[in-house]
């Protein structure tokens, strides 16, 4: 599959393509809050951003932001990057819980140790997730768990035809 052509960046905006493979974990100290059934389950500026080429990043919350609202999952899979990752459902009083909602690495590979007790979630199967004000759009496809801002560009991964990229 031939990759696509990189959209181009304005001002402000990274491109996606530009992003690193390995993908690299950084510190960002923007405020992430996420709402759930009329409850705000988290709100932090404790953010760690991974990023990885074609991807939007993805952004990992201290598991403490969530209080008492996410409960491990049975489900588990496996990064070639970053390890076992161990889901997590998502529990607020009077809701279905959203199983699987979202992921994090008990014991994350030596190249990511700053992903350590972080929880990720999927932006697409919440109500919202804003990061500093702006609302958060899910990565195409729902498999990623990307999240869609106006400071990336793409095409991003995740869409039809872009599984061999």
């Amino acid at each position: 599959m031939r990759r696509p052509r990189p959209d181009r960046p304005g001002p402000g905006q990274e491109s996606v393509w530009d992003y690193p493979r390995p993908p690299r974990a950084e510190p960002d100290h923007r405020r992430a809050r996420i709402r759930h059934a009329g409850v705000l389950l988290a709100d932090t500026d404790d953010l760690v951003r991974v990023l990885e080429t074609s991807h939007p990043p993805t952004f990992y919350l201290p598991r403490e932001a969530f209080g008492e609202h996410v409960r491990p999952s049975a489900r588990t899979t496996v990064c070639e990057w970053k390890g076992v990752a161990r889901y997590v459902d998502v529990l607020v009083d009077g809701a279905e819980p959203v199983v699987a909602v979202g992921w994090w690495y008990p014991e994350p590979d030596r190249r990511y140790p700053g992903l350590r007790d972080r929880v990720a979630v999927y932006p697409g199967l919440l109500d919202e997730i804003t990061l500093d004000g702006e609302r958060v759009r899910p990565q195409p496809g729902g498999f990623y768990g990307g999240w869609v801002t106006d400071d990336v560009v793409g095409p991003f991964k995740g869409g039809p035809g872009s599984w061999g990229w």
